[in-house]
């Protein structure tokens, strides 16, 4: 993998428990440089079941805690400290998204078919945006809603699983807002509520709608006519405090 002069390379997968009752499988990638441990390993983290943004964070905190231990050797401790701490890990970066529902075997065009919730913290110029958004998911065949509820704004999407990834890098590498200077910028403030594959029991939206909501019981009709109460009641209310 990395020549042997280039210190060693090793793989680890862990599962981690207790994430709302869902293994977590954690794969962990530690290349320890020739002068480990007085030089930190590189570490790379994948997980089929947490967002990309998550095991980034995952690869953050490991860092951090790996700076902790310096000169002496860490990846065992490193490994326990990520078997207790995942959790709250992620709960800051977002909830792991879960329907505990087991899949009806649809037709395999069904397969890939996911539904991403993203929390927008604000929209400076609204137009522009919710113009430059309606683009995005017709171009990429995405169905939904950008909804809008007092301050808060979301947007829900539903579709191929790749266009729904590219979709988010969209979001997070175009100037679609601008700042409060006026001046073009990227969208900073995002958060990925949730990235799940949709399931038998979740209408399909047929369109991409823009919507205004004036009450909470509204937005949650949105959700509940999509056969998405879950989905609402675990990511939307906290967003009101």
């Amino acid at each position: 993998y990395f020549p042997e002069t280039h210190g060693i390379t090793f793989r680890i997968q862990i599962s981690v428990k207790e994430l709302l009752d869902t293994d977590v499988l954690l794969k962990l990638l530690f290349h320890l440089p020739v002068n480990y441990p007085s030089t930190l390993p590189d570490i790379s983290v994948n997980s089929d079941q947490l967002t990309r943004a998550q095991c980034m964070d995952v690869k953050d905190k490991l860092l951090e805690q790996a700076k902790k231990h310096l000169s002496e050797p860490m990846v065992h401790d490193l490994i326990l400290w990520i078997q207790q701490h995942l959790k709250y890990v992620i709960k800051q970066s977002a909830t792991v998204c879960n329907e505990k529902t087991t899949l009806s075997k649809g037709t395999s065009a069904e397969d890939g078919i996911w539904m991403l919730l993203l929390h927008l913290d604000h929209m400076r110029a609204k137009a522009k945006y919710v113009k430059t958004v309606e683009k995005w998911a017709s171009d990429l065949r995405l169905t939904g809603r950008l909804m809008f509820m007092g301050k808060i704004i979301l947007i829900l999407l539903q579709g191929d699983r790749s266009n729904i990834k590219e979709y988010l890098i969209l979001q997070k590498t175009s100037k679609v807002d601008v700042d409060s200077s006026g001046k073009k910028c990227k969208e900073k403030m995002i958060s990925v509520l949730c990235e799940t594959k949709v399931q038998s029991q979740h209408k399909r939206f047929q369109t991409f709608e823009v919507k205004e909501y004036s009450t909470l019981d509204e937005l949650q009709k949105e959700f509940e006519t999509a056969g998405l109460t879950t989905l609402f009641s675990e990511f939307v209310p906290p967003l009101l405090k």
